[in-house]
């Protein structure tokens, strides 16, 4: 079960910027075959000799390679233990949980020069709600706000009182970086007032193309409990993937609702929320809010959310 192969960057790969395709040709795997002639395997390799049923460091011998990083834990020829120990503490007490980091290590310099430690993400470890087992209450259709069988997510949200919504009736695809901006105003808003609330959009979340959804940045939505992603209403788009946006939400146990069409068990009450009178309300986005809570129900083992109107359960 050793691991025989690897990923790399291909720098003849191109990435075409503004399609709805995902680029395959970025990144290309090899075998071990490859690193070792790179001379990468050397810092990382190790070598299992049938003969003596054994695994010896380094890669001088004869033998199936395997990758162990033996040469850099166990030899010191990088203090790579001791500058993660620093780092995880300094992100630890910097942040107030535990933290896991993206990192890089240049070991192929001329001889001579400093070998290169790079911090590429540092973010919170996944800290997850309960997950028990989520029963659904038997309501009427008309008593929900959202529902879906495509989710992230586990557990209960019963202090939620507020909702962001892009209209979806005003909703226009050339004025997307408009309603980011206008998002991220009632975003700030309730940030400041340390007030969770849900967040229902159309088209992507996140989108580097501002055609495909709504390309808000992070730190725009960063007060969101639930984002709900709803497909247009003249055609649907296939839900956010890039993995920065999951880890985002997985990170802060975040509630996800993805809705491509709506059907019985996924759909969106849009009359609803725009007969409700808001409390801010800007040219495509509206801040609702409720003296009740909006509970929140989300089970990723049976994958279904539900989102019921205020004074229903």
């Amino acid at each position: 079960n050793a691991q025989q192969n690897f990923y790399a960057l291909n720098f003849d790969g191109k990435l075409f910027t503004g399609t709805n395709e995902i680029p395959n040709n970025l990144v290309t795997g090899y075998g071990l075959t490859v690193a070792e002639k790179d001379n990468t395997l050397f810092y990382t390799g190790s070598t299992y000799s049938p003969e003596n049923e054994a695994v010896y460091d380094g890669i001088s011998r004869a033998g199936t390679r395997v990758v162990t990083f033996a040469p850099i834990l166990k030899h010191n020829i990088f203090p790579l233990p001791q500058i993660l120990q620093l780092i995880l503490n300094f992100g630890t007490y910097g942040m107030g949980t535990q933290v896991e980091i993206e990192f890089a290590l240049n070991m192929s310099l001329p001889k001579g020069e400093l070998k290169e430690f790079a911090i590429l993400q540092m973010r919170p470890m996944v800290m997850t709600r309960e997950a028990t087992n989520i029963e659904f209450d038997n309501v009427a259709k008309s008593e929900i706000i959202c529902s879906s069988i495509k989710v992230l997510g586990d557990g209960i949200y019963d202090n939620i009182k507020d909702i962001i919504v892009v209209d979806r009736e005003k909703f226009d695809r050339s004025k997307s970086q408009a309603i980011a901006f206008e998002i991220a105003k009632i975003n700030e808003k309730l940030v400041n007032e340390k007030k969770p609330y849900i967040l229902i959009g159309v088209g992507r979340w996140g989108s580097t193309d501002p055609w495909l959804g709504i390309p808000v940045s992070w730190d725009q939505i960063s007060g969101a409990s639930v984002i709900i992603e709803s497909g247009f209403k003249d055609f649907s788009v296939t839900p956010s993937q890039g993995s920065h946006f999951f880890h985002n939400i997985t990170s802060f146990g975040i509630g996800y609702f993805t809705n491509e069409s709506e059907d019985e068990e996924s759909f969106v009450d849009w009359e609803w929320l725009l007969s409700q009178i808001a409390i801010q309300e800007y040219t495509y986005t509206r801040h609702l809010k409720f003296d009740n809570v909006l509970l929140t129900k989300i089970s990723g083992q049976k994958n279904k959310g539900v989102i019921y109107k205020p004074n229903t359960i």
